[in-house]
């Protein structure tokens, strides 16, 4: 019967993964929450989701529901992903796991605690191509990285009120896009030693672009963008003392990638994938369950949360808080 998910949220990330669940099949989605009931009927009976729930814990003590995927806006992750630990859930929570490390921090110790997986939804790092360039990087094709360059920016309809750039829904090019082109640096250099940064704070109070640079003790450079009102190449290059990968956009979810060596000679290789990519995490979070993990070996939690120590830091240096930070219980991590 394979394993049976539920799914907190009903936008647009929800949509896809029901369209990448039609290609695992050991997957099933069993049920659907929403805050409305309307709207978790309607996207039930699109989908075929036997079970249609009106709120988040109803669909939590479904016990038939093995795994829960919360897709609901970033400020909602901490609160979802901890009622589903408490109510003994598996969980994938979209990226970014939390809106700062220390709410993270509580939920990577409530899982541990209760035994139960947890891995924030990175999918980029579960796609053929790139464990491809993982496994070519770690036999020395390009020699030592001394240079990462990524991007990734679209321009989004100008909502105010809409998840990019409503600060109460924890907008920004950072957290919604930003984080990919972090990760990415994390996966090939680690954590860096320094992080410069700066953004263009819009009318809403959010970044709608941000540029990043993160220098490594070895002397080793990331040279990271990221943006929702401004169209870029969304291409990645890893740079290296014998050659250079490039991950063709776009490079987040990949299917081709070239590498060029220091003669100029260059070889290239695809991994060509139906649908939208999202089938690729979904298989991995099996396999880790079926191996008894209880967190992912290509997204650990404790990179989960390195990596929200870096993004806190930025969002330091530009003085960017989200109101649910500012209450007593918001979990407020930036300086």
């Amino acid at each position: 019967m394979g394993f049976a998910w539920g799914i907190l949220g009903t936008g647009k990330i929800a949509r896809r993964f029901m369209q990448a669940v039609a290609l695992v099949p050991d997957a099933r989605v069993v049920a659907i929450g929403s805050r409305s009931p309307q709207t978790a009927e309607a996207f039930g009976e699109q989908f075929g989701i036997p079970r249609r729930y009106g709120s988040y814990d109803a669909l939590l003590a479904d016990p038939e529901v093995e795994i829960v995927y919360v897709a609901t806006p970033h400020t909602l992750h901490a609160e979802n992903t901890r009622a589903a630990l408490q109510h003994g859930k598996h969980v994938l929570c979209e990226k970014p796991l939390t809106l700062n490390a220390h709410q993270a921090e509580t939920l990577v110790v409530l899982a541990r605690q209760r035994g139960l997986f947890l891995m924030e939804g990175m999918w980029t790092r579960c796609f053929p191509l790139m464990r491809e360039v993982v496994a070519r990087v770690q036999e020395g094709a390009i020699g030592t990285i001394r240079l990462i360059q990524a991007d990734f920016g679209f321009r989004a309809p100008y909502n105010p009120e809409g998840r990019l750039l409503n600060p109460a829904l924890g907008g920004g090019a950072l957290l919604d896009v930003g984080v990919y082109p972090v990760a990415l640096a994390f996966l090939f250099l680690g954590e860096p030693v320094r992080v410069l940064s700066t953004a263009h704070i819009g009318q809403t109070g959010v970044d709608e672009q941000c540029a990043l640079l993160f220098e490594y003790a070895d002397g080793a450079l990331a040279v990271l963008s990221a943006a929702i009102q401004t169209d870029t190449p969304k291409e990645a290059t890893l740079c290296g003392t014998r050659g250079r990968i490039r991950i063709h956009t776009p490079w987040w979810k990949p299917s081709e990638a070239t590498l060029t060596h220091t003669d100029g000679s260059e070889e290239r290789w695809q991994h060509p994938y139906t649908g939208d990519g999202l089938q690729f995490e979904i298989r991995h979070v099996h396999e880790c369950l079926r191996q008894g993990r209880t967190e992912s070996p290509w997204m650990p939690l404790e990179e989960s949360l390195r990596i929200l120590r870096v993004l806190d830091q930025i969002r330091a240096q530009w003085g960017l808080v989200y109101p649910v930070e500012q209450g007593a219980n918001g979990g407020q991590s930036v300086g």
